[in-house]
Protein backbone atom coordinates (compact mmCIF):
# COMPACT_ATOMS: atom_id res chain seq x y z
CA UNK A 1 0.00 0.00 0.00
CA UNK A 2 1.29 3.49 -0.83
CA UNK A 3 2.05 5.77 1.77
CA UNK A 4 2.44 9.54 1.80
CA UNK A 5 3.72 12.38 3.79
CA UNK A 6 3.71 15.86 3.96
CA UNK A 7 7.13 17.17 5.19
CA UNK A 8 9.19 20.48 5.11
CA UNK A 9 12.99 20.18 4.77
CA UNK A 10 14.77 23.67 6.05
CA UNK A 11 18.02 23.08 5.11
CA UNK A 12 20.41 21.63 3.06
CA UNK A 13 21.83 19.60 6.28
CA UNK A 14 17.97 18.09 6.20
CA UNK A 15 18.07 17.73 2.36
CA UNK A 16 21.33 15.60 2.90
CA UNK A 17 19.80 13.74 5.59
CA UNK A 18 16.57 13.18 3.72
CA UNK A 19 18.34 11.40 0.80
CA UNK A 20 20.79 9.59 2.57
CA UNK A 21 17.91 7.47 4.41
CA UNK A 22 16.06 7.54 1.69
CA UNK A 23 18.98 5.71 -0.13
CA UNK A 24 19.25 3.23 2.58
CA UNK A 25 15.83 2.17 1.62
CA UNK A 26 15.03 -0.94 -0.98
CA UNK A 27 11.72 0.35 -2.33
CA UNK A 28 11.60 3.24 -4.07
CA UNK A 29 10.61 6.76 -3.00
CA UNK A 30 9.28 9.60 -4.87
CA UNK A 31 9.07 13.44 -3.96
CA UNK A 32 6.22 15.77 -5.08
CA UNK A 33 6.07 19.23 -5.30
CA UNK A 34 3.76 21.22 -7.90
CA UNK A 35 3.74 18.81 -10.88
CA UNK A 36 7.61 17.56 -10.33
CA UNK A 37 8.23 14.37 -9.68
CA UNK A 38 11.80 13.67 -8.21
CA UNK A 39 13.43 10.63 -7.15
CA UNK A 40 14.11 11.05 -3.59
CA UNK A 41 17.63 9.20 -3.48
CA UNK A 42 18.59 12.37 -5.62
CA UNK A 43 20.64 14.78 -4.13
CA UNK A 44 20.62 16.86 -7.15
CA UNK A 45 16.69 16.50 -7.53
CA UNK A 46 16.06 17.34 -4.02
CA UNK A 47 18.14 20.25 -3.85
CA UNK A 48 16.75 21.68 -7.11
CA UNK A 49 13.55 22.08 -5.35
CA UNK A 50 12.01 24.55 -3.53
CA UNK A 51 12.57 23.57 0.37
CA UNK A 52 10.74 26.91 1.42
CA UNK A 53 7.21 24.47 0.76
CA UNK A 54 6.01 21.62 2.11
CA UNK A 55 6.86 18.70 -0.29
CA UNK A 56 4.68 15.65 -0.58
CA UNK A 57 6.60 12.09 -0.69
CA UNK A 58 5.26 8.97 -2.03
CA UNK A 59 6.62 5.17 -0.89
CA UNK A 60 5.65 1.92 -0.42
CA UNK A 61 7.60 -0.06 2.05
CA UNK A 62 8.86 0.32 5.43
CA UNK A 63 12.23 1.36 7.16
CA UNK A 64 11.92 2.38 10.85
CA UNK A 65 15.09 4.99 10.42
CA UNK A 66 13.27 6.83 7.31
CA UNK A 67 10.06 7.07 8.53
CA UNK A 68 11.25 8.50 12.01
CA UNK A 69 12.64 11.21 9.32
CA UNK A 70 9.61 11.96 8.15
CA UNK A 71 7.64 12.03 11.47
CA UNK A 72 10.29 14.40 13.01
CA UNK A 73 9.80 16.97 9.83
CA UNK A 74 5.84 16.29 8.77
CA UNK A 75 3.56 19.28 8.33
CA UNK A 76 0.16 19.03 8.95
CA UNK A 77 -2.36 20.09 6.16
CA UNK A 78 -2.83 23.73 7.46
CA UNK A 79 0.56 24.61 7.51
CA UNK A 80 1.55 22.60 4.12
CA UNK A 81 1.32 25.41 1.88
CA UNK A 82 3.02 28.81 2.22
Amino acid sequence: MMKQRKIRLTSVSEAKEFVRDASECDFDINVFYNRVVIDAKSILGVLSLDLRNALTVEYDGENAEFESFLEGHSVSDRHAVA
